[in-house]
């Protein structure tokens, strides 16, 4: 879907292929260094000698220089550098680290590039592409009030955007404490033992808790309640396919425990619907079995409802965006997972625990690591590597910020303004697919489902349209009376807001009045109930930002994926209101801005990888490992290669590596590295001949057996 693209990394990389990649003083510095990687001969000269410029560009030169600036290194420093390792210039570093046979014989072809202070409106002019309309789609997705204490002290602050991930606990204290939030968070909203520092997004979750399930119990089949998020079925089916697990969509009512191939189930609660059930008959039928119960859930809601860790669930997912974090087009939002505390040996992602130091201070610091893919590999429980940590982050200071009471008031002021919707729509002749809800509604229209639409349309709303004629309606926290007022006019309800609360009696309490209300209470610890004006909570967060180690207070030595050099003017346009507030799911026509940001980022890395296309379902680099290897585990098997199943991995590789090969279903085999760390290639080729026999034996075996089976 259109939606899933990770919006935020994408205006800042489209910004950086424009600004960064492209330099900003003059045409000469890209030109150098292209020249410098592909060594150009002299009958293409560079246009960086002085004589070779135009004449306005001696007279009118550009003012700024983005890529100098924040890159960082000027002459002096690149001098001395090249002083250090032994070289007159950078051309004689590339001669001696990239060979030859390698390297760019041409120049790219790129835009031109564009100046720091240019890439803003150039950002604004596609921004303004974006229609901002209302949109109550809902699908886990949600529009949020952003505290601006939080936008501007942490999304906004480099020194919460820049640190590294904290393997080293010494410089990490202040995230590893926030991140702790986010566990405690996590585990008292949804009643549940553990939880870990967040996930990528509730799809992936989802997947996650299904290969738990399937690790745990090494049964290969997995009930999926057709009520889930349309977007979770589909990754889950997805990364079960290539595990060998089987997924059957049914409703709870219809599934057989029986049986003991059924590693687990998921239900969401509430569902894609907005129907609330009670689960407890289905997770003690399937615990009967030996069978793990998974619930997909909403936060927001868990602060009046009843949470699933009350009804005996083993794993509990979902996203934590509405705590905080804007839509912007499907992401990043920070996943949670939590489990019972059996299974926390085998729980994906990374987890904060409380330890003591040398001098027998309570630290922090990230526990249980040989579940993960930087020490156990192939072995490890999921190819999860850093996730969503700032988004996380975000979503704490949410909490911590609101605290259990005004949570609580989040939430009933969102139910409530869905049970006047419901009262209205009622009355307005419309049926309602549910009897109880949070803040989702699914509607028969007592009309032709056109003319709501077509009034909505004219008050700019979005709402949700399901395949068998019926309207959604999925209300949040931003919700105001006049959007009630012109949701209810978009229905033909002649009464506003104002008229239908007043009809309204004690009957129309909802959840409260119901055995789901929750009773339990959340968020007791005094972090969560400290610092909750401004002046406070931006000085808890600048204390926690003071004892970390981030780009701000010096270099981070360390070469990862999780490195963070994103410019300021890269990050700006991430909070404008024409990329945070586009729901992933709106019409295309909305969206033309992200759409051309695709289309254009796209173009310059197909141009840069030299491939034909570029895919931007991938919401990390692991995942990224993950999408390629099942596109060609995917290609093998359509050409009737299915015995392909080995992947040859340098014993040097990224942990992520071999943890994603194992996920896409295939066996893996380390490949010997020189003492450098470079691939020993009389071993690759040794262990390739050897692979190729083995295939050409199973080749004919299966040939033989076709020809048995024919015959």
């Amino acid at each position: 879907m259109q939606s899933c693209t990770r919006a935020w990394g994408l205006i800042g990389r489209a910004a950086k292929l424009q600004g960064t990649a492209l330099g900003c003083s003059s045409r000469a510095a890209w030109r150098h260094i292209q020249g410098a990687s592909s060594r150009m001969s002299a009958a293409a000269p560079l246009r960086s000698s002085h004589s070779s410029q135009r004449q306005i560009e001696q007279l009118f030169p550009r003012h700024d220089d983005f890529s100098e600036r924040h890159i960082g290194p000027g002459d002096k420093e690149k001098r001395e550098m090249l002083h250090t390792l032994g070289m007159e210039n950078i051309d004689e570093l590339i001669d001696q680290t990239v060979p030859a046979s390698i390297r760019l014989s041409r120049l790219l072809k790129m835009d031109d590039q564009v100046c720091e202070n240019e890439i803003l409106e150039t950002l604004h002019n596609i921004a303004s592409k974006n229609k901002i309309w209302r949109s109550y789609i809902g699908m886990g997705y949600y529009n949020c009030s952003v505290p601006q204490a939080i936008l501007r002290n942490l999304l906004e602050n480099a020194g919460w955007v820049t640190q590294y991930t904290p393997y080293q606990p010494e410089v990490s204290q202040g995230r590893l404490e926030s991140l702790m939030n986010y566990q405690t968070m996590v585990c008292d909203l949804t009643g549940m033992d553990v939880a870990n520092a967040s996930l990528l997004d509730e799809g992936t979750a989802a997947a996650e808790a299904m290969q738990l399930c399937h690790r745990h119990n090494k049964r290969r089949k997995f009930y999926v309640d057709s009520r889930c998020h349309p977007q979770t079925i589909a990754v889950v089916q997805t990364r079960a396919n290539y595990i060998g697990v089987t997924t059957e969509l049914m409703l709870p009512q219809d599934m057989d425990f029986s049986g003991k191939d059924i590693s687990g189930v998921l239900f969401q609660y509430p569902d894609t619907d907005g129907n609330i059930e009670d689960f407890a008959q289905l997770v003690d039928r399937a615990h009967q079995n030996g069978t793990l119960a998974c619930c997909a859930t909403d936060l927001l809601a868990l602060c009046i409802l009843r949470p699933p860790g009350e009804f005996g669930v083993d794993i509990t997912l979902g996203s934590s965006q509405r705590f905080g974090v804007p839509l912007c087009y499907g992401g990043p939002h920070a996943a949670f997972f939590a489990v019972k505390e059996n299974l926390v040996r085998m729980m994906p992602g990374r987890m904060v625990g409380v330890t003591r130091d040398a001098a027998g201070k309570e630290v922090y610091r990230l526990a249980l690591q040989t579940r993960e893919q930087h020490i156990r590999r192939d072995k490890a429980t999921s190819n999860i590597c850093t996730a969503q940590a700032l988004l996380a982050n975000m979503a704490a200071m949410f909490c911590v910020y609101h605290g259990p009471n005004g949570l609580k008031h989040i939430a009933r002021r969102v139910h409530n303004a869905t049970l006047i919707l419901a009262e209205g729509l009622n009355r307005a002749g419309h049926r309602l697919h549910s009897e109880l809800f949070f803040d989702t509604l699914k509607i028969h229209c007592g009309c032709p489902v056109k003319e709501v639409l077509d009034r909505a349309s004219q008050r700019k709303i979005n709402l949700r349209v399901y395949r068998d004629g019926s309207l959604g309606v999925s209300l949040d926290e931003t919700v105001k009376e006049k959007d009630l007022d012109d949701l209810l006019w978009a229905f033909g309800c002649e009464s506003s807001a104002e008229l239908v609360a007043e009809g309204m009696g004690e009957e129309n309490k909802g959840i409260l009045a119901t055995a789901f209300k929750r009773t339990s209470k959340f968020l007791m610890h005094p972090v969560f109930n400290s610092y909750h004006s401004e002046t406070n909570i931006v000085r808890y967060m600048k204390r926690l930002e003071n004892k970390d180690i981030s780009l701000v207070h010096s270099m981070i030595p360390l070469g990862s994926c999780t490195m963070k050099l994103n410019s300021s003017s890269e990050l700006t346009p991430i909070t404008w209101p024409e990329f945070a507030h586009i729901h992933p799911f709106v019409p295309l026509d909305q969206a033309q801005g992200y759409q051309q940001l695709f289309k254009e980022l796209e173009k310059d890395l197909c141009e840069i990888t030299g491939y034909d296309k570029i895919s931007f379902q991938p919401n990390s680099g692991a995942q990224g490992e993950y999408a390629g290897l099942a596109a060609i585990k995917a290609y093998l098997n359509a050409k009737g290669e299915h015995h392909r199943t080995v992947c040859l991995i340098p014993k040097s590789a990224h942990g992520t590596n071999p943890a994603s090969a194992q996920m896409a279903g295939m066996k893996i085999q380390p490949v010997e590295v020189d003492k450098d760390g470079s691939i020993d290639l009389s071993h690759l080729k040794a262990m390739a001949s050897s692979l190729f026999l083995i295939s050409f034996q199973q080749v004919k075996l299966d040939l033989k057996v076709s020809s048995l089976l024919f015959l």
